[in-house]
């Protein structure tokens, strides 16, 4: 299966970060806000929620933009991509140009962000990520700042496959992870998923019961404990992704090609892109992993119990609504169940 940044997995996954983590947590919306539902309103219609599913940003409205703010791309095709984030709507400007336009005002945020700190993450880093070319300016056709950024072809992982065991993507993983955790901390901005593990308690707890009758409640419950036995992060937070799941890397032949969407990218525990390990591994390459990233076990078992948390968020978000993003999320919670009772067994 072959596909290009930024057209997040073929098969229909869109990356849930900015969404899925506030549905839980309502009086937290870091990447959104109350007026949310009116905004989306005022684009596409009246929606019930502050992110509407519905949203659509037509490609003309897309190609008026170009034109009117970068008019030496105004000649160039606009692809709608199959499949775009909750967090933006993303067209293919030309052969090597993304458009990404913000569907809510916290992911127009992000947009200030990338641009200030991804030319910097990109020269200290060991793979390409996309590198911002231009932003657009907020007008009355579309009333939040966007970006034009680099096209990065390559194909996503399909969770289970067989890059998955791959010991040389682990290997690679680690290896992005660590250049990017030794990038300097200084006025970098705190990430999306900065708080301690533990303030995460009540929406995972809520996330659980809402799943109980499809998976093993009691060994999540289990694991969720223990990620929270964990000692906690009392270090000087550091430089992370944020979001290592599989609609945000790029491989070919079984190695890390690209990382993509730093929307939650900054400082924070160290654990947080340790959910790589059960986002994008199997347990084999889960351990070459772990240790080439030098996981200690408390780190080990916090970076466990932040893909726990995330992927129970996702799953009782999704269940109904998109298929491919609960399916991850239930494989991600299925491995981590694994991986306890063969602890357990041992």
């Amino acid at each position: 299966m072959h596909t290009s940044w930024p057209q997040i997995l073929s098969y229909g996954y869109v990356a849930p970060h900015r969404f899925s983590d506030e549905v839980w947590r309502p009086a937290e919306r870091r990447r959104g806000d109350d007026n949310g539902a009116e905004q989306a309103e005022t684009l596409c219609g009246p929606g019930p929620t502050w992110f509407d599913h519905r949203m659509i940003i037509e490609p003309t409205l897309v190609r008026g933009l170009i034109a009117a703010q970068f008019p030496h791309w105004a000649d160039l095709p606009v692809e709608a991509v199959a499949a775009s984030g909750t967090a933006n709507a993303i067209y293919r400007l030309g052969a090597d140009m993304a458009v990404r336009l913000p569907r809510t005002a916290g992911s127009a945020a992000d947009v200030a962000t990338e641009h200030r700190w991804l030319p910097r993450l990109a020269e200290q880093l060991p793979f390409p990520v996309p590198l911002p070319l231009a932003q657009g300016a907020p007008d009355k056709v579309f009333p939040r700042p966007w970006s034009v950024c680099t096209w990065l072809d390559g194909t996503n992982p399909s969770p289970g496959d067989a890059c998955s065991s791959s010991d040389l993507l682990a290997a690679d993983l680690a290896e992005f992870v660590l250049a990017l955790r030794r990038i300097a901390p200084e006025d970098a901005p705190p990430a999306y998923r900065s708080e301690p593990l533990a303030s995460r308690d009540q929406a995972t707890r809520e996330a659980l019961a809402a799943v109980a009758g499809i998976v093993d409640a009691e060994a999540v419950a289990a694991a969720w404990k223990e990620s929270l036995c964990a000692p906690p992060f009392t270090a000087t937070p550091v430089w992370v992704h944020g979001d290592l799941q599989p609609g945000n890397v790029l491989v070919a032949d079984g190695r890390l090609t690209a990382v993509i969407d730093f929307g939650c990218t900054g400082l924070a525990d160290p654990a947080v892109d340790l959910i790589a390990a059960w986002y994008l591994l199997t347990a084999g390459a889960r351990e070459t992993f772990r240790e080439a990233i030098a996981a200690d076990d408390a780190m080990w078992t916090r970076g466990r119990g932040w893909a726990l948390s995330i992927a129970l968020l996702e799953l009782a978000h999704y269940r109904e609504t998109n298929p491919v993003m609960a399916r991850i999320a239930a494989q991600v919670i299925g491995e981590i169940v694994e991986e306890g009772q063969g602890k357990a067994a041992r």
